[in-house]
């Protein structure tokens, strides 16, 4: 016992045999045909048999059913006799009547013949000649229940128990599973032609496409040279020779593809052919499994391996009365692609609620290689789960990749769909998720004293080329970073000594660092590598926490004891804004400030407080009754250059960054730093060169974060 396979190759030599010797008799006879000239009563057409149609020889060596003859002879019988149905000659009734007619022994032995050869292909046990094998579809093992008492368990494995652990499995007749192979075969083959049809009239639209494209071509190049004139002639011929073998090149492939395409269906149908009478198991396994990796092949022809795009572009816009050597060397060219749309691939970062987001097309061959240009017409749809669809801004990166930005309103599972040349890209449409839940891209530190360590860092500042200063107040010290969070080097300074630096910020030209001391009540201004270039005391400064820098170039102080103080680059007082107080524009406890493009002096308290450049209260927000506004703080701020105010806030709900539309007042979104807990933050920057990410400091968890903020 064992597999069919192995049944045929081995335990079943003879059955094979005798399979095939029938094979050999039965399949060069079309047996429909047979039975309709040899065993098909002319007369009435129904079958021979040995009851009511049971075939009679007549003298004139024609045979006819007994029942023809019987009603023949009851309504046109003469006293003579009665006349062949076929042959019209005069047939004597014997004495006994119709049934004394003899019987044709050469039929009925054809009956016979035909009997046994359709019982033969029943394969049965070699062994049993009249026992039909079985099949067990669960383990796939041909079997004689006479030689495995009842069961696929051979009878000397019986006393293993074996034969309880097949109870259930699935056993049916051999040749109802030859029968059954037969009908997957032919139902496969349909599906594979069906497959080739639908290839075959994709294919043929595409050439109708592109032949369609290719004239539009040619009548955009007709049209240009025929303002040209005469003069212009030679140009012309060469640009449509340039059509032509463009259009050509990519129809050679196309009708490469049909060819192959014809060339699978005319095999296709051979296969039919060639296993319709099938009986041997093993070739019609076999030719399943052929036609299954068919099918796997027909549905790369499904899709034309080149494409219909093919346009001429003029380039640029020039006059007709310039140099006409000049314009025909920059009149235009053919724009072409090698882009195939259902290996083009689209990545997408984390959607999140009222943040921008990017998908990134990448653009392959046939062949699977990266394309390096673009210029590929593509389109792009994203649609909520409502069915609407959102605003999207294509742009071709010319690398052969194109982003697909948009914005998102509100969470739920959103459709991005990618068309070029109208045709869908791979997992087109791509369904995705958009989160409220804004979590950090990268996270850098942790406490300690070597490069990757923390003491208590508090504040931060970016430099135009993204490189980012964290004070690390309890080292008493400046890390650098890059943007991506690799450490560069510490800067070290007099001013930074006695742990107790809590603000920094850039200087007015953007190339140094102004800290404040609130221990020594210093503010100090060094460069980017460390070197002191200034610093000042005064008497009005009590607790010093953060610095920024107004348009005019001033130093405006955050001083937790008297409010906020203005000074010139020098140490000179201009003005003293604001103090300790519960009214409007009075400070209860200060953390933070910074600085509008207007001039704008902005104050973290526990609302945030606004101030115009003259120190005058211009409105506060943040919080939407003072009960509410008491219960929390902000610790830190930050203005874009977009007008959004990112404002880091700790309450009983947690520590989170809120981000503002600044003129408005209004909160745009929230940063909840989703999986990743804030502890205690403070510091906060965004780059000046204007890109998506935000900045932050952690005291509680002794690191720096990076976020997307728009």
């Amino acid at each position: 016992m064992g597999s069919m396979e192995d049944f045929l190759n081995h335990d079943g030599r003879e059955f094979r045999h005798s399979v095939r010797s029938t094979l050999v008799e039965t399949v060069s006879i079309n047996y429909e045909d047979f039975n309709e000239s040899f065993l098909t009563c002319s007369t009435c057409l129904c079958m021979f048999d040995a009851g009511e149609h049971c075939p009679k020889l007549l003298p004139c060596s024609h045979t006819v059913c007994i029942q023809c003859l019987q009603r023949i002879v009851a309504t046109d019988a003469r006293e003579l006799g009665f006349r062949c149905p076929i042959c019209r000659e005069l047939i004597k009734i014997p004495g006994g009547g119709v049934q004394a007619i003899p019987p044709s022994f050469l039929v009925n032995q054809l009956i016979d013949l035909m009997a046994k050869q359709i019982r033969e292909v029943i394969p049965n046990c070699s062994t049993h000649e009249n026992q039909e094998l079985m099949l067990c579809e669960t383990c796939d093992s041909v079997f004689c229940t006479l030689c495995t008492g009842g069961s696929h368990v051979p009878e000397e494995e019986e006393g293993n128990n074996n034969q309880s652990s097949t109870a259930d499995h699935t056993v049916i007749p051999l040749s109802i599973a030859r029968k059954r192979m037969s009908e997957i075969v032919i139902y496969k083959a349909n599906e594979c032609s069906s497959k080739l049809n639908a290839a075959d009239s994709i294919v043929n639209e595409e050439i109708d496409r592109l032949e369609h494209l290719a004239d539009a071509a040619f009548n955009s190049v007709n049209r240009l040279f025929e303002e040209l004139g005469d003069v212009m002639e030679k140009k012309r011929i060469e640009v449509i020779g340039d059509v032509r073998r463009r259009k050509d090149e990519k129809k050679q492939v196309l009708e490469q593809q049909l060819k192959q395409i014809e060339a699978e269906k005319s095999d296709v149908q051979t296969n039919v052919t060639t296993i319709k009478h099938q009986v041997d198991v093993k070739n019609v396994t076999t030719k399943i499994s052929e036609l299954n990796s068919k099918l796997e092949a027909i549905s790369q022809l499904s899709e034309p391996r080149e494409n219909s795009y093919i346009e001429f572009h003029k380039i640029g816009d020039k006059s007709f009365e310039a140099s006409v050597n000049r314009l025909l060397k920059d009149i235009g060219r053919i724009k072409t692609s090698k882009t195939f749309p259902s290996l083009c691939r689209a990545t997408m970062e984390t959607a999140i609620c009222n943040l921008e987001t990017i998908a990134v097309i990448q653009t392959l061959d046939f062949h699977g290689n990266i394309q390096d240009s673009g210029g590929d017409p593509i389109t792009a749809e994203v649609i909520t789960d409502k069915g609407s669809s959102i605003e999207t801004e294509i742009t071709d990166l010319e690398n052969g990749s194109y982003e697909v930005r948009f914005t998102p309103g509100s969470i739920g599972t959103y459709c991005l769909k990618v068309f070029i040349f109208a045709r869908p890209i791979k997992d087109c449409p791509l369904f995705f998720e958009v989160t409220r839940h804004n979590s950090p891209i990268l996270s850098f530190g942790s406490h300690g004293f070597d490069n990757q360590g923390f003491i208590q860092p508090c504040s931060i500042a970016v430099d135009r080329n993204d490189f980012l200063y964290v004070v690390d107040t309890g080292n008493s010290r400046i890390k650098v970073l890059t943007s991506n969070f690799d450490f560069s080097h510490h800067i070290t300074n007099e001013h930074l000594e006695g742990r107790s630096v809590t603000g920094v910020c850039l200087g007015t030209s953007k190339d140094s660092l102004v800290t404040v001391n609130w221990r020594t009540k210093m503010v100090s201004e060094m460069s980017l590598e460390g070197k002191q270039i200034g610093a000042f005391t005064h008497k009005e400064l009590i607790e010093p926490i953060a610095v920024a820098i107004n348009p005019d170039g001033d130093f405006v102080v955050a001083d937790n004891g008297v409010g906020v103080l203005v000074f010139e680059p020098c140490g000179k007082l201009i003005r003293k804004i604001g103090k300790k107080g519960a009214e409007k524009g009075e400070f209860r406890e200060l953390f933070s400030v910074c600085v509008s493009q207007q001039g704008e002096i902005i104050v973290a308290d526990t609302r945030i407080v606004v101030f115009d450049k003259n120190g005058n209260f211009v409105r506060e927000f943040g919080w939407k009754t003072p009960k509410e506004g008491s219960r929390g703080r902000y610790q830190g701020l930050a203005m874009d250059n977009n007008g959004l105010l990112l404002a880091v806030r700790s309450d009983k709900a947690g520590s989170y960054i809120q981000v503002f539309n600044y003129e408005e007042g209004t909160l745009h979104s929230v940063i909840d730093s989703h999986g990743s807990k804030l502890k205690r933050p403070t510091g906060i920057s965004v780059s000046p060169s204007g890109d998506r990410h935000a900045y932050l400091v952690d005291i509680g968890n002794e690191c720096v974060r990076k976020f997307r903020y728009k």
